[in-house]
Formats: structure tokens, sequence, C-alpha cells
């Protein structure tokens, strides 16, 4: 029996609906990452010094801000406008996506980030593709808890945009998660760089050759991600269905 069910699972992670959330996912992921690493090599382009510049964090802070508000919209219809493995992760997590449509989501976002990556080095001359990496003040660990909690306040986000309870958000919903995610690289792009997102933390590491510290950018943001879907659907806004010998509307949670 749950060889058929499992059977069942893959099959409908290859019907032609779920192939073209795939295509989306890569289209929107690889536009965000590009915009995102393109930035931070403009940034140094046009700033030599752009560590040190406060500038420089701003560029990189409003091009993840406009980049995945564009990108979510873009694929919202068609994938959800997951963008990220983390957002992928807390879906699956909270039972919104199944685990073989997951993996799926996984490879496309990964894929597309490496390409992204790869376009801008090839294309881009004599501009390395930098890499996410952690100030020297800062542990592996403590850069983990930082990359978590951003990301839980990214996912939380997206949860809340899409919440249908809320009804219908438009381009707001979008417009939101984009701008907490620019907040986000706007209070510790200095110290962690603000990833929030393993596809693009993955993508230029391997692009750039250097994979130090990229544990950070897995462990963190995938438990801030889980926690923050488990929370919003079960704690604070758990789903409400109708009581079968009342009619009363319960919420349906951990309490």
């Amino acid at each position: 029996m749950a060889r058929i069910a499992l059977t069942a699972r893959f099959q409908q992670a290859i019907t032609p609906n779920a192939l073209r959330s795939y295509l989306a996912e890569f289209i929107s992921t690889f536009f965000f990452v590009f915009a995102v690493v393109g930035a931070m090599m403009s940034s140094r382009k046009l700033m030599p010094d752009a560590a040190s510049d406060p500038a420089s964090l701003v560029v990189v802070a409003i091009a993840n801000a406009f980049a995945l508000a564009s990108a979510v919209y873009i694929a919202a219809n068609a994938s959800g406008g997951h963008v990220n493995p983390a957002v992928t992760f807390g879906k699956a997590v909270g039972g919104h996506i199944s685990v073989p449509n997951a993996i799926c989501y996984w490879i496309s976002q990964m894929v597309a980030s490496v390409m992204a990556c790869l376009l801008l080095k090839v294309t881009v001359v004599g501009q390395h593709v930098p890499a996410y990496a952690i100030t020297e003040e800062m542990t592996g660990f403590g850069a983990s808890v930082l990359e978590g909690v951003l990301t839980f306040g990214l996912v939380y986000t997206v949860y809340a945009a899409g919440d249908p309870r809320n009804g219908a958000v438009g381009g707001i919903g979008p417009l939101a998660i984009g701008l907490m995610a620019g907040a986000n690289v706007l209070a510790t792009g200095p110290f962690s760089g603000g990833s929030m997102n393993p596809a693009c933390a993955f993508g230029s590491a391997v692009v750039a050759g250097s994979f130090k510290n990229q544990a950070v950018y897995w462990v963190g943001p995938l438990i801030g991600a889980a926690v923050a879907g488990l929370l919003y659907d079960n704690v604070v806004f758990p789903t409400q269905v109708p009581d079968s010998l009342t009619g009363v509307t319960v919420g349906v949670g951990v309490f």
C-alpha cells in the first residue's frame, strides 16, 4: 500500500502542470539570482572599497527587494513563487507541497542559480563572482542562527502573503515579501551577507569555487523556514474547519 502511494506521488510530480511549475521556478530563480549577484558585482565595480561603503549595502538590498518581489509575482500562479529552497522546505514541512515535488523544485532552483552565476562569470570580463561569506567577528554557529532568524521572517511573510484568508492581495503579497528580504539584507549584510536563500549561496559558491561556511546558508535557513511554517499554520493562524456537531468554526492547531 505504501509503495502504491509513493508511486502515485512520483507520478503526480511529472504531470504537465508539475513540469510547468518547475520551469516557472527555474525562470524566476534564474532572474532573481542574476539580479542579486549581478548587483553585488556592479557595486564592487563602481566602488572599489565596496566592503566598507554603505552605498554598496543599499544597492544590494534594493536589488534583493525588487528582484524577489518580481520573481515571486511572475511565478506565483504557476508554482507558488518559492524562488528559494528554504521556502520550499518550509512548505513541504507544513504539508503544502509533496516531497517529490519539493525535490524537483530544489533541482530547478539550484540549477537556475548555478546557470545565472555562470552567465555572469562568462559575460562580465574582469569581475569574479562573489560568494557569500561571514565576517571574521562571527562564528559559524552565530551566522547560522542569524540566517535562520532572517529566513524565519521571510518565510513567515511568504505564508502571510499567500494566505487566502487575508483576501486577495494581488501584487501586494510579493511586494511585502521583497521588502522583508531587502530589510533583512540591510540589517545583516555586513555580517553574514543576508542570503536567506540556499540556492543563491550555492550557485555563487559553485561558480566562485569557494564553499567555505556553506553549511551556514543551509542549516540556518532550513530550520528557520520549517519553524516559520509550522508556527504560522499551527499556532498563530491555525486552519479553521467547521465542527461537525455544532457547526461552529474551530481552529485546528496544536492547542
